[in-house]
């Protein structure tokens, strides 16, 4: 599996400063979900420091953690794509230090400079294919274990 790129480190210095313009910090308690499946994506993180878990909902009692995100990671890809809702929650598994991007002015930003904005779709595409690729291992991990009788 390849290493998880990081959104910040993988934008040219240029180009990250004039995201960074827009970010502004922000802190999580640990145990305090940041978002819910199904709400408004009007905006992402980048993590400073801590641990998120992504959780999606399994049933009406029940989450399952699908990912775990620490520093460096993107938190939130959904701010992208219509129809602007969460595909899943985000949970502060510790105390969380983020840089925090409203969507609207990153838009016009990458609207306005189109070389970034191709910068930032395509680290955010790779981010997507390797957590799917992550997930992917997940699930087949979880399906041979319950063939074995393990689950």
């Amino acid at each position: 599996m390849t290493k998880a790129t990081k959104l910040l480190t993988a934008l040219p210095p240029p180009q990250r400063q004039r995201l960074m313009a827009l970010a502004r910090e922000v802190s999580f308690p640990e145990d305090t979900r940041i978002f819910e499946a199904g709400g408004t994506a009007d905006r992402f993180w980048v993590i400073r420091s801590g641990a998120v878990s992504l959780t999606q909902q399994v049933t009406s009692i029940q989450r399952v953690t699908v990912a775990s995100l620490g520093a460096g990671d993107l938190l939130g890809w959904s701010w992208l794509f219509p129809p602007y809702q969460w595909d899943f929650g985000a949970e502060a598994f510790s105390p969380v230090r983020a840089y925090e991007f409203e969507a609207q002015p990153v838009l016009k930003l990458c609207e306005e400079d189109a070389a970034l904005g191709l910068s930032l779709v395509r680290i955010v595409a790779e981010i997507l294919a390797h957590r799917l690729e992550m997930t992917r291992g997940k699930l087949m991990e979880q399906y041979g274990m319950h063939r074995r009788g393990v689950v």
